[in-house]
């Protein structure tokens, strides 16, 4: 039997039990399960196996040793006491990851730098030439951790993280990283479906991580048979026989794999660019014969009628929206992808990852389970459905959800109570003009307060609000806490959703950037002003078609121009010539 090593296989966050199953699937011994990491024992064969195959793991870290030390000199002197001539040669290249920090260790880099003269003085004091560092493509890459009062040493035989399967082209937007969508996948069982002949459907797909991933899990291809660059290559311990050997077995499978059919793999997009960035990586991972992927409206998702499947995975991440304005926009967009799922995909299974849960629940259909997990740095949560008539949300459901959350009941801060009184006060002074006049649009707010430079205007029941671009006296910080603290003030004080809420940033605009769309909705309200009836889109454009403030000389023309002819030179949207 061949000898056996410790190693840690490192992870995002929440797919601990997720890679502890893979990597015991793959032959190794499982040890200890750590945040973000799990330790384990195995020859160096299975650990190669391990980065070719693992879909999950980011790294995998040969650990050198172990001791107890929090200090610089204990650092130092623990590494410079390791036998690095058995992993690295005086010539080879170098570079070191450091993790953690202590009283006397207070950040990575001085870490990084104090591992490093380990090494070197090691070969130094043998009379040797020193290394040299490249970080950017080192021989040999070490991997160093401060946790808990111990300092562990390995060699990180994967190199590049391993999520990177080198199928993705340069400059490609990426917000699904490989191994996250794999945990989505493997989490919505789809290995099991796709041995059942299910297919799949991505309808948000972006670049087609997702649409990727799936293809390759169910064609039992190697995630990482596309990569040239591994981190044990250069490593004096490289069992070059045991890695063609690996090699040789995932490409023959491949061929075999390559060589019949596959379950039904789609993807659709609205934005023509990501397309083609998607087909492009398809193309890299030599898959275009499996993964199809076209330009597609989210209101045009439906069911492919080439060929019957019964079932199958839908699974998407939509956008979170990043700001509470967009975020009140994608209301429209959760929802219209619940009622796709049911009208289209009854007998299918969905998952629908978010980092917006709120939006996730207004979808219109129950989801079974949920899985907490991160996307970077972005809280999420990956929802699992049955689509089926059970889990469909009546109106009365819905309608109890929409009272109980949907106007916002979050208790109101000092500033935010302050600008509520402030629309109070305004809504008081305007009523009896707007009920004279029966106005339907008016403008209940006009950055009144310079610290909540907002504009807020009423369209029937609904509500507009533009954000002035902030000063660069203001923070970012600052400027969103006040949004925020706007928008609940609106919700409670007009009684309204966010759904009923429009929410944009106004600066100035120049050339044709004023008529450009924001996010298609094509959401139009019939509104009167005097005798005249109008559309507006409140969501699709800056501008909402109707400008408030131009009402008194509209209506100045209207009266004007009875029984007369009327020729408007810059009629925009064309309100006073209408009326």
């Amino acid at each position: 039997m061949s000898q056996t090593y410790p190693f840690i296989a490192t992870c995002p966050k929440g797919l601990e039990q997720l890679l502890a199953s893979e990597i015991a699937a793959l032959g190794a011994e499982v040890g200890r399960e750590s945040v973000g990491s799990i330790s384990f024992v195995a020859n160096v064969a299975t650990a190669y196996r391990i980065c070719l195959w693992s879909r999950l793991a980011n790294r995998v870290l040969l650990v050198l040793t172990e001791y107890r030390g929090e200090s610089a000199d204990a650092l130092y002197d623990g590494l410079k006491g390791i036998e690095w001539s058995e992993h690295l040669s005086a010539t080879s290249k170098i570079t070191v990851d450091f993790n953690g920090q202590s009283n006397d260790i207070r950040n990575t880099h001085f870490g990084a730098l104090k591992s490093k003269d380990a090494i070197v003085d090691y070969f130094l004091a043998k009379g040797s030439q020193r290394p040299s560092v490249d970080k950017d493509n080192p021989d040999v890459r070490i991997n160093v951790r401060l946790r808990k009062g111990y300092i562990t040493v390995a060699v990180d035989l994967s190199g590049e993280s391993l999520h990177r399967r080198a199928y993705r082209s340069s400059g490609a937007m990426a917000p699904l990283k490989e191994n996250l969508a794999a945990a989505l996948l493997l989490r919505a069982d789809w290995p099991g479906m796709a041995s059942r002949g299910g297919g799949l459907i991505d309808p948000m797909c972006g670049s087609g991580t997702l649409l990727i991933e799936a293809a390759m899990m169910a064609m039992q291809i190697a995630p990482g048979l596309l990569r040239s660059r591994w981190g044990f290559l250069g490593w004096h311990g490289h069992d070059q026989t045991a890695w063609d050997k690996l090699l040789e077995e995932a490409r023959a499978l491949r061929t075999k794999s390559m060589a019949r059919d596959w379950p039904e793999i789609r993807g659709y997009d609205a934005n023509g660019k990501v397309v083609a960035q998607a087909e492009e990586n398809i193309e890299n991972a030599g898959l275009g014969r499996f993964v199809k992927v076209s330009r597609r409206e989210l209101a045009q998702l439906s069911m492919p009628t080439h060929r019957t499947v019964p079932e199958g995975l839908l699974i998407t991440n939509p956008p979170y929206g990043e700001r509470l304005g967009e975020q009140a926009e994608l209301l429209h967009l959760y929802r219209h992808l619940g009622q796709a799922m049911v009208a289209h995909f009854s007998g299918w299974q969905a998952a629908i990852f978010t980092g917006n849960p709120d939006l996730g629940k207004r979808m219109g259909v129950r989801s079974y389970k949920q899985y907490q997990l991160l996307n970077g740095t972005i809280p999420a949560k990956l929802l699992l459905f049955n689509i089926n008539a059970e889990a469909v949300v009546t109106e009365r459901d819905h309608a109890s959800q929409q009272d109980k959350s949907a106007i916002s009941d979050v208790p109101l801060t000092a500033g935010g109570q302050m600008f509520a009184n402030r629309l109070r006060k305004n809504i008081k002074r305007l009523s009896k003009w707007k009920n004279k006049n029966d106005i339907e649009c008016y403008r209940v707010y006009d950055a009144d307060m310079p610290e909540y430079s907002v504009a807020v205007d009423c369209y029937g029941s609904s509500v507009h609000i533009a954000e002035y671009m902030a000063p660069i006296t203001i923070s970012e910080e600052d400027a969103e806490r006040r949004l925020r603290e706007a928008i609940e003030a609106v919700s409670q004080v007009f009684s309204v959703s966010a759904g009923n809420i429009a929410i944009k940033e106004r600066r100035r605009q120049r050339g044709k950037d004023q008529y450009q769309r924001q996010a298609p909705r094509n959401s139009f309200m019939e509104l009167k002003e005097g005798q005249a009836k109008v559309l507006v889109n409140l969501y699709d454009y800056l501008d909402t078609g109707l400008f408030l403030d131009h009402r008194p000389v509209r209506l100045d023309i209207a009266a004007r121009a009875r029984g007369k002819r009327f020729l408007n030179l810059f009629s925009y949207t064309g309100v006073a010539s209408v009326q």
